[in-house]
């Protein structure tokens, strides 16, 4: 029997794109996350990895969000749990239990709404909320920023965003 050949045609300097993608192997997107990345569990920042960077990203950043809080029946603000930034686009992962030491030198964190760095994980007062983990790849490394706030940082990458990818975990504490 003879063997399916398939043929791709390259066209000569041209390079395919590659969608920004970001996962995670302690849940899928729309999944529930583990109790340990929570409040009610060891507050771990869950392991995170992502593929296709595009070219000219001279650094990655990473923020992590509650668009329900306080209540997902009637939300009023949106809660921030972690801000990373300056991630060098050579990085693909971040590891479960992330801190500075775990993380190339040049990477920095901003203040999440606890008003301090690193992350916090998920801890709803009511209901199941969605925990929105964005990944953004820049064409510039983000210099003269001092712990700053999610605000203050998107307001830093205004028109350098090359992509952007988002993985959604929910939680819900036990009744």
């Amino acid at each position: 029997m003879g063997a399916l050949v398939l043929w791709t045609l390259v066209q000569p300097n041209v390079e395919a794109k590659m969608a920004l993608t970001l996962t995670s192997s302690a849940f899928s997107h729309g999944g529930e996350i583990p109790v340990q990345y929570t409040c009610l569990g060891r507050d771990l920042s869950p392991p995170l990895a992502w593929t296709g960077v595009p070219p000219g990203t001279r650094s990655l950043v990473l923020i992590v969000d509650d668009p329900d809080a306080p209540d997902p029946k009637a939300p009023k603000m949106t809660w921030v749990h972690w801000v990373v930034y300056n991630i060098p686009p050579t990085v693909t992962a971040i590891p479960e239990t992330a801190s500075a030491g775990d993380l190339a030198p040049e990477v920095r964190f901003g203040l999440n709404d606890w008003k301090r760095t690193g992350y916090g994980g998920p801890c709803p007062p009511v209901g199941r909320h969605r925990y929105v983990h964005k990944l953004y790849a820049l064409d510039t490394m983000l210099t003269g920023l001092d712990k700053p706030t999610k605000k203050q940082l998107e307001a830093a990458m205004k028109g350098r965003i090359l992509a952007h990818a988002e993985l959604v975990g929910t939680y819900q504490k036990a009744q």
